[in-house]
């Protein structure tokens, strides 16, 4: 499992309240679903929902029977991005503070990128700001047809820095450049072709039923090669194909024909069975 990440930020506790801002509902088989729950405020995000998400990112980080992890907005909303009081506190905070403030904000993110399972985002209604970036800090979203998107912060005087590096990851620096730099709101369609979600459904059931999907995807594979495969990504991208890339590579595939998951896998392969991780 990854190593925890410095998080100085521990003031917020992980109460009966802030537990509620951020349900998490889970199956025997493994199956999570994190739930935004703040829907009289469009899911918007203040420091104590910050807090109860990153409570649950970092516990879903540890747990070596979560197979896949869904986020979504309570009520028919993803976030609408930043709390007006929660900003409107931001005006008279000195600039310690605001980075102090910021940087729970990146944690938070961090803890859910290192989920080693699958984690997928399931957006409704809108997906503005830091909730656009929650969308990018995973490995794949679904979006209903009518959901809308923007990084709107330049309209506020502001820059969507602590969720940067995911939706530079997801679309690219150019493309980051244009919707940074211009905070435009864009539809579930433009989304998929940016890359920022890999799917388009028509409704809320079409999204049920691509969770459904997704969920027997994730429980067909191997959660220790998931969290290797996903590790892998990290240590490739952006490095040139030579004798040093070749050979990391190499080693990686052999210590993983070796592991106890590759070699059950295999075996089952090849006498027809189910794998082991594979309910009969």
């Amino acid at each position: 499992m990854p190593n925890p990440i410095a998080d100085p930020f521990v003031e917020i506790p992980d109460t009966d309240a802030t537990s509620e801002l951020a349900v998490l509902e889970a199956t025997a088989d493994g199956v999570v679903t994190v739930v935004l729950n703040r829907p009289e405020k469009r899911n918007a995000f203040n420091a104590e929902l910050i807090g109860a998400l990153r409570e649950r990112f970092e516990t879903l980080r540890e747990q070596e029977t979560v197979r896949v992890v869904f986020v979504r907005g309570a009520g028919g909303v993803f976030s609408a991005g930043a709390d007006l009081e929660w900003m409107r506190e931001a005006v008279d905070r000195t600039v310690d503070d605001n980075r102090d403030d910021a940087m729970r904000m990146a944690v938070m993110l961090k803890h859910l990128h290192d989920i080693p399972a699958l984690t997928c985002a399931l957006v409704e209604g809108g997906a503005y700001g830091g909730g656009a970036g929650l969308v990018a800090a995973c490995d794949m979203a679904v979006a209903t047809a009518g959901a809308k998107f923007s990084f709107s912060e330049v309209r506020l005087g502001l820059i969507p820095a602590t969720v940067s590096p995911y939706v530079l990851a997801a679309i690219g620096p150019r493309r980051a450049r244009r919707l940074f730099a211009s905070g435009e709101m864009f539809d579930a369609e433009a989304a998929r072709s940016f890359g920022l979600i890999d799917e388009v459904v028509a409704s809320t059931e079409a999204l049920e039923a691509a969770k459904s999907r997704i969920t027997g995807q994730a429980l067909a594979c191997a959660p220790g090669a998931v969290e290797q495969a996903k590790k892998l990504v990290a240590e490739v991208a952006g490095r040139p194909i030579d004798h040093g890339l070749m050979a990391h590579t190499a080693h990686r595939i052999a210590a993983q024909r070796v592991s106890d998951e590759g070699q059950a896998g295999v075996q089952a392969f090849l006498k027809g069975e189910k794998p082991p991780w594979v309910e009969p």
